[in-house]
This record gives C-alpha cells, structure tokens and sequence, in this order.
C-alpha cells in the first residue's frame, strides 16, 4: 500500500519534496500544481510520467491521500481551506510557517480537527541530529534548571540591500526566517509570552527585516531572541540556541552541540558523530526524515509533530511581537 500524493507549489521547496517523496517507500507522487506555465514546462521534463496541472481543481478527483503546500505563505490559509473544503485530501503537509497570522492557525486547526486526518508542518529543524541532541540533553536535566535561553537566526540575503521587492513577499524575516528558532525554543521549553519586542525595517518602509523580542515562561525562564536577514557574514542561514542552566550551558545550531558543565567537564558533538544517515540524501537529511515521517503517518494513521496546532503556537508569538512592537512605536 502507497500513499498517494501531491504538491502544490512547484518554486524551490515544492521540487526538494518532490523529489524526495519519489525515492520515499511508501510515497506515490501522483500529481504536481502550479499556475505558471513555464514551470509546467520545466517540470514536466523532471518528473516524467507524473500529471502536471494548472489548478487545484484538478486534484479533486485523483483519490489523494495526502497534498504538500509549498507555496509562499500568504497563500497557505486560503489553499489549504480549499484542500479540505474541496474534499482533495482529509492529510495536509505545508512548508513553515503555518499560517500569515495567529487568526488563520486557529481557523485551520478548526478545519484539520473536523477532518481527522494527518496535518503536520514544515519546521524541519525537529529532524536534525544536532537540535534532537540537545532536547535530550534538556529532557534529561543535565543542565538542571535552565535559567536563560537565547535564540537566534541570521543570514545575509539582504545585507546592503536598498530596494525592497524580495524581502515585502517573504512576510518579513520573523515570519520567514526566524520562525524556526521560535519553534525550536517552544519545543524545548514550551509556552512563551511575548514581554517587550523591537522590530527594524532596514531594506524598506515595512520591511521587518531585524526583530529583537524578549519572552518568559509560566514558569520564569526568559529568553532573548535575535533575528536578521541584513547580518553580516551569513552566506547560509544560522539558526540555533544558547542555554544557561544551573550546572552550565549549552549552544546548539545545525552543525554541532556543545555542552559545558560546571564540575569543568567540556562535550562537543558534530552533525556527523550523531549518526546523520538517511537512505537517500538530497538537500538535507533533515527533509528526509521529515517527508518519510509525514508518509508513514498517513499509512499507519499516527498522530505526529510538529502539528498544525503545535504551529499555531509560533504564529501566536508572531502576533504577539508584532503587537508589543506597534505599541512601542506609539508610546
């Protein structure tokens, strides 16, 4: 038995889970969307054999089980709706983030619930041995009570950037960017409240492009975090997390976790000493484990993470940034 599958979306993370899910046992990649026909073209010379289609009407009748949105995200709410209101498939996997507010994840965990199928988003740094590494090392209180945390996520995309034309259609750079290290840090430390946020628009008017935000848990840990796509010296994207505890801290990010104790003992994990091994490697072995869970999930019909309703946690801290962020600009 296979699942049968298809994606909307076809621009870089539509191909990457594309081809993935064509080596994925258990995966049947049935059909491929988009609305541009010079993507049709292109993509019918890739995936031979694989119907290509204009609109997602024409997904309607092809007994899926599952359908990917790798669309921008502005046009996540309203594709998704149209997924479930259109009876295409009951099981939904979309790229981060869930939604373009905290009003829209509600609305979609509403819809998912009454379809009691799989829903699961595109936070793929859950996946990576290095980010696992360090929720153990949380789990098992080997820093005892975590007293300070500090997230982070930087790249270079618009570093001396002047026009604004990219970054506006990415949401801005929380959204965009930064929403895996919010991620990352509810999942280690679960509920966070927004206290006072600070966001900078440095490529255009309204750009979002530099956010600064502190947050703190019910239970009194605060958090710091510190996004940018204008930061120098960035050519890949840098996500990761600084940890305080009572017995020492620990940084993690996608390469390595580094673990200081305060009896003087020093621990230093790479990618490649946590057994990062998949069966087929294409992007990053992060996508794999991501796509092959998402596939499973809808064979053996098992609850998996990150959810729809675990994401909506995220769009809840957006909103929150946002709002302390206005407030502060009106004092």
């Amino acid at each position: 038995m296979k699942a049968r599958v298809a994606i909307v979306g076809l621009g870089k993370m539509g191909l990457l889970h594309a081809t993935i899910l064509s080596t994925v046992d258990g995966a049947e990649l049935v059909a491929l969307c988009d609305k541009s026909l010079f993507i049709r073209r292109f993509i019918k010379r890739i995936f031979p054999g694989i119907r290509v289609v204009a609109d997602m009407g024409e997904l309607s009748f092809m007994g899926l089980d599952g359908v990917y949105v790798t669309t921008p995200e502005a046009s996540h709410f309203p594709i998704i709706k149209a997924v479930y209101n259109n009876g295409i498939a009951r099981n939904v996997f979309v790229e981060k983030p869930l939604a373009s507010s905290y009003t829209e994840a509600e609305e979609l965990c509403k819809l998912t619930e009454k379809q009691g199928g799989i829903d699961m988003v595109g936070y793929n740094r859950r996946f990576s041995v290095t980010f696992r590494k360090a929720k153990q090392i949380l789990d098992e209180g080997v820093l005892r009570e975590p007293a300070f945390f500090e997230g982070y996520a930087y790249s270079s995309d618009y570093l001396g950037v002047t026009v604004s034309a990219g970054s506006a259609s990415r949401g801005g750079v929380l959204s965009d960017l930064g929403c895996h290290a919010v991620d990352l840090a509810l999942w280690f430390f679960g509920q966070l409240e927004v206290e006072s946020a600070n966001i900078e628009s440095l490529v255009g008017s309204d750009t979002k492009d530099s956010v600064y935000f502190k947050v703190r848990t019910p239970g009194g840990l605060q958090g710091e975090f510190n996004i940018s796509w204008c930061a120098e010296n960035y050519r890949l994207p840098y996500i990761g997390l600084l940890v305080k505890g009572s017995n020492g801290t620990m940084k993690v990010d996608e390469d390595k976790v580094e673990l200081k104790t305060d009896d003087g003992s020093s621990f230093l994990w790479h990618k490649h000493d946590l057994g990062d091994d998949v069966s087929f490697f294409i992007g990053s072995t992060d996508y794999r484990r991501e796509d092959e869970l998402f596939i499973r999930s809808i064979l053996e019909g098992s609850y998996t993470e990150p959810s729809f309703q675990t994401a909506s946690k995220v769009e809840e801290i957006i909103d929150q940034v946002n709002n302390s962020a206005r407030q502060r600009r009106t004092k």
